[in-house]
């Protein structure tokens, strides 16, 4: 392997830790592309039961609630150095602009991936389980009404 992957490999492990223990709030910064526009949504699979939503409260409790807090106010225990801020998924404003392939798109690929920040971490093994990702989607459009 040549020098120049090894670097990119280092430099790019180097930003999934920072990422796994940050999250970001989706604004985008002067260094980040501006989001695409919105696309019409994809059908959510069918089939989501009550154990998969459990499920999806799991998965936001153990790896969402750090930096996005337990109501998803954007206000988790790690919340206070990031800039820009998580995302506060109460705000209704929001609610109304994104879509839903927009919210499980940064659930699975992080926020780079919709031109927001980077410190926002994908959760790439959630690829192969869509329904969880459903799941978490309606999860997070729930804290609208809270």
């Amino acid at each position: 392997m040549n020098s120049g992957m090894t670097r990119w490999r280092a430099v790019a492990g180097g930003l999934g830790v920072l990422a796994a223990v940050a999250c970001g709030s989706g604004e985008p910064t002067a260094t980040e592309p501006a989001a695409a526009p919105a696309r019409a949504e994809a059908p959510a699979p069918a089939g989501v039961s009550e154990a998969v939503r459990e499920e999806a409260r799991a998965v936001f409790t153990g790896r969402c609630v750090t930096c996005h807090g337990p109501q998803g106010g954007g206000d988790g225990p790690a919340s206070a150095g990031l800039t820009p801020p998580p995302r506060d998924f109460r705000d209704a404003a929001w609610q109304a602009e994104v879509t839903d392939e927009h919210i499980e798109r940064i659930i699975q690929y992080g926020g780079a991936a919709v031109g927001r920040s980077p410190a926002m971490p994908g959760n790439p093994d959630l690829g192969a389980r869509p329904q969880v990702v459903t799941a978490l989607r309606e999860h997070i459009r729930s804290l609208a009404s809270r």
